[in-house]
């Protein structure tokens, strides 16, 4: 019994048999506001008429399409009515006896309203009391909104017609057209995937404008609801979408492939937003309602720039099946990141020190889990892919592809990619393609390198092997390579690696470390000699992979580690500190440094540290570090002493800085004797200042949770805050705040909430999971530990996949930091008998514990 998974074999099959030409969907959107029509299933339904016209190259072949729907009315086949009741069985409709050539479907169904950020998501909006709705298709949803051929490869063109109440925009792939009786007709598409279809629909706010460029006009629009709209910087937006479409299409030397473009913040959305073709979906955090860094304004330009660069690399040219899902994300990863460091007048052009930074230590963290796989996974099933936009699928991938283009060259690079979009605009495509073209157009090999590099799991060590003489002149140097052994569990052998890296000489000059000398090479196989710094006067630092060319752990030799453990803040330039601070974070995740060391040396190096996305990264892990790696009778002695600092450098901080507010942030995260508690206090009513802060309405909601967490904040504390934020955000937060009270009855009624109702909407379970998990509240969660694995099956075979993977992944017991949750872990895996997407995911929540409890040996050590 298929359910509504699809296996790779079988979209083989139907790929052979059938070319699909054209859908015509009609919906009926009209009862949107109210909910639409009551079903029983505690969700509403629309109406889904599904005209698809289709190929088949055999007479009397079998197939099915898909279709997740509470009921089908009608189910015609080359106008010959079929028993709906007899041919849709587990989210298929049986299709049999096809024509050989042309063959045409209508279905008729009733389809559901979700509030799950999957299918057509519904939302009401407490401001105004209206109703929005948007389209989430990726990976194989589609089918909860239209019949469709579930399968990347089945392109088709796409005509949409939609009934929608008085008064509402509709939006799609195609341009707006003017309604006639509240009937949208949109012209078809061009040949796209399912997956990339998009409809969003409801009394949003837009701004319009254009990109022009040799001679053609692109009509540009942004929405956001109603309530979001005084906080809307359309202009920002703008400027980052027309450098980005400068950027690509000079490189990619192909037009913008779409009539429009579109970029829609809506409301509850699980990603971060989704590349539908002309009509980008974006969460709509990312309008920002109150002060935030530049770290968040450079995350939110990546993030459109992400989206657009998958206008060509995804949507123009698309994978053949989800195996190559790495391909498309980490290409989309690669190119946006380039643009913001390499185009003129770019705002962040030190964007691969916020790469280094954050996605390549998501990478690293992520591959040396259990579930590590080559970056190429094999994706047999949708279940599979699920469970994979990962930081191997993402990061990893986007770092190799990074390290490719260091390999080939990047004018070779991107010649290849304009090749590739030649050949295969509006195609299907393998990975081979794109490596035959770059092959093409840089005479290298990558037949090795592919397999080395896409095909095997697990991360190198390169380490520094210097010889000195007497006067401290270097008289031998090699980059040695290891392949660690992968972690217990994982599949395959470790493997090195072919690496194109720099290595950097860095002096102290001024008290100032300065790169005097840049050395790039291939390195492979264990031993690499680099004769150009024999004979040279060794120097305070050497760096390898500087520049971050190559993805593997970099380890210094003593002399260097020295030198940057008394003066990591005082490198010039903030990629080689990036890439310091990130190995020093990773020796403490290794257990090779101790948690209190890794905490001297952040305090010692960070009030120098001057990039913001830095200084945010370093907070966030030397909080997770003391929470999880210290060892646990020395915890809250670096507890406090990393929130007296966080005070101490929130009040040195200049008034009105990104870092005043992120020192903010960082001490209301852990603020925990009275008299820091009451300094929360007093900011939240007015009674405490500090020079140049602004309390928002984000930051009071901040201060309001930790207040919560500690017991200082009650019910009426609460609502009172709420009703000053009479919004969606607000009442995430609130629900947030209430989950997070340190009571018996708080903790039973959040994991009521989640666990014992399916009635909560996606955001609002994520916040009430984000409020129950509390670090310093160890004691009061344990008892849940033992109601978790009793529940957790149940609710993955129950919920969906998104709902189901919050609950799996965010009440796993990560904080009961002890060998019994191993055993118990390894009990319910032994018992439970799970699906291969929730054993992953057990795995890897369970090889957290494994790593807290080597960390915390090894900080209890030192």
């Amino acid at each position: 019994m298929p359910g509504t998974n699809l296996t790779r074999d079988e979209a083989q099959r139907r790929a052979r048999l059938l070319t699909v030409d054209a859908y015509e969907v009609d919906l009926d959107l009209s009862g949107a506001q109210e909910g639409g029509d009551a079903d029983g299933s505690g969700h509403g339904t629309f109406r889904s008429v599904t005209t698809v016209r289709f190929d088949s190259a055999e007479a009397g072949a079998d197939t099915f399409i898909d279709l997740v729907a509470p009921a089908v009315h009608e189910v015609q086949l080359n106008g010959e009515a079929l028993d709906a009741g007899e041919v849709f069985k587990d989210s298929r409709i049986a299709l049999t006896g096809l024509r050989a050539g042309r063959n045409e479907l209508r279905v008729v169904a009733d389809c559901a309203y979700t509030n799950t950020g999957e299918g057509l998501h519904r939302f009401v909006d407490p401001v105004d009391q209206q109703a929005y709705l948007y389209t989430q298709f990726e990976v194989p949803d589609a089918r909860r909104v239209y019949a469709s051929f579930e399968q990347p490869d089945l392109k088709a063109t796409f005509q949409f017609t939609v009934k929608a109440p008085e008064g509402w925009t509709v939006i799609s792939n195609s341009p707006t057209p003017e309604p006639s009786d509240n009937i949208w007709r949109f012209e078809p598409t061009p040949r796209i995937s399912t997956y990339i279809t998009a409809l969003i629909a409801g009394p949003y706010h837009s701004v319009h404008s254009t990109y022009e460029k040799d001679g053609r006009t692109v009509p540009l629009g942004i929405y956001c609801r109603p309530s979001l709209a005084e906080h809307l910087d359309a202009d920002e937006i703008f400027a980052v979408t027309r450098q980005g479409f400068d950027w690509f299409q000079e490189k990619f030397d192909y037009a913008y492939p779409f009539a429009k473009y579109d970029q829609l913040f809506v409301p509850e959305f699980n990603a971060g937003a989704m590349e539908n073709a002309g009509a980008v979906t974006i969460r709509d955090q990312y309008v920002f309602r109150s002060k935030v860094t530049d770290a968040a304004y450079e995350v939110r330009a990546e993030t459109i720039l992400h989206e657009l660069a998958h206008m060509w690399f995804g949507d123009l040219v698309t994978m053949e099946w989800w195996n190559d899902l790495w391909l498309n994300e980490s290409f989309a990863t690669y190119t946006s990141i380039a643009c913001q460091a390499y185009a003129p007048g770019s705002k962040w052009p030190h964007s691969w020190t916020t790469f280094a930074n954050s996605m390549k230590t998501w990478a690293y963290r992520q591959d040396q889990l259990p579930s590590t796989h080559p970056i190429m996974a094999e994706i047999n099933d949708l279940d599979d892919v699920l469970v994979n936009f990962d930081g191997i699928t993402y990061a990893k991938g986007a770092s190799v592809l990074k390290q490719l283009v260091a390999y080939v060259g990047m004018d070779e690079f991107f010649q290849g990619v304009q090749a590739y979009f030649k050949a295969h605009a509006y195609g299907n495509t393998r990975l081979s393609d794109l490596l035959g073209a770059l092959e093409e157009t840089s005479g290298r090999d990558l037949k090795t390198w592919s397999k080395k590099w896409l095909e095997t799991a697990g991360i190198n060590i390169l380490r520094p092997e210097i010889e000195v003489d007497a006067q401290g002149v270097i008289t031998s140097f090699a980059v040695k390579q290891e392949a660690p052994a992968l972690p217990a569990g994982a599949k395959g052998e470790p493997v090195l690696r072919p690496h194109r890296i720099a290595v950097g000489a860095y002096e102290l000059a001024g008290g100032k470390l300065v790169r005097t000398e840049r050395i790039e090479l291939d390195v492979d196989g264990e031993l690499t000699a680099v004769p150009q710094l024999v004979g040279k006067a060794r120097p305070a630092v050497i760096l390898l992979n500087d520049d971050d060319l190559s993805y593997a752990k970099v380890r210094l030799d003593e002399e260097s580690l020295k030198t940057v453990t008394e003066h990591l803040g005082d490198f010039t330039e903030s990629l080689p500190r990036a890439l310091s601070w990130a190995s020093a974070w990773d020796m403490t995740r290794d257990g090779e440094l101790a948690t209190r060391d890794y905490l001297s040396l952040v305090l010692s190096g960070i009030g120098k540290e001057s990039d913001i996305g830095v200084v945010q990264s370093l907070h966030r892990q030397v909080k997770l570090a003391l929470d999880l790696y210290a060892a646990p009778e020395w915890r809250e002695t670096g507890l406090a002493t990393w929130t007296a600092a966080a005070l101490e450098q929130l009040r040195a901080a200049e008034p009105g800085s990104d870092h005043q507010l992120a020192w903010a942030r960082a001490f209301a995260a852990s603020a925990r004797t009275d008299e820091q508690l009451d300094l929360l206090q007093g900011l939240l009513e007015g009674t405490e200042e500090v020079s140049g802060l602004a309390v928002d309405t984000e930051l009071r909601w901040a201060l309001v949770h930790r207040l919560a967490a500690t017991g200082r904040a009650d019910e009426k504390t609460i609502a009172a805050e709420l009703d000053r934020d009479k919004t969606s955000a607000g009442e995430r937060y609130a629900a947030s705040a209430r989950a997070a009270r340190p009571t018996e009855e708080a903790k039973a009624g959040a994991w009521a909430s989640v666990v014992e109702s399916d009635q909560l909407p996606n955001s609002l379970q994520e916040s009430v999971i984000g409020g129950f998990v509390q670090t310093d509240q160890r004691e009061l969660l344990a008892p849940y530990t033992a109601k978790y694995f009793a529940a957790v099956k149940d609710i993955w075979n129950s919920r969906s996949h998104e709902m189901a993977q919050q609950i799996a992944v965010g009440l796993y017991p990560a904080l009961q930091v002890s060998q019994e949750t191993l055993d118990a872990t390894d009990a319910w895996l032994a018992s439970a008998e799970p699906s291969a997407a929730l054993r992953r995911l057990m795995t890897e929540s369970r090889a957290g514990i494994e790593r807290a409890l080597k960390a915390q040996k090894a900080d209890a050590a030192a």
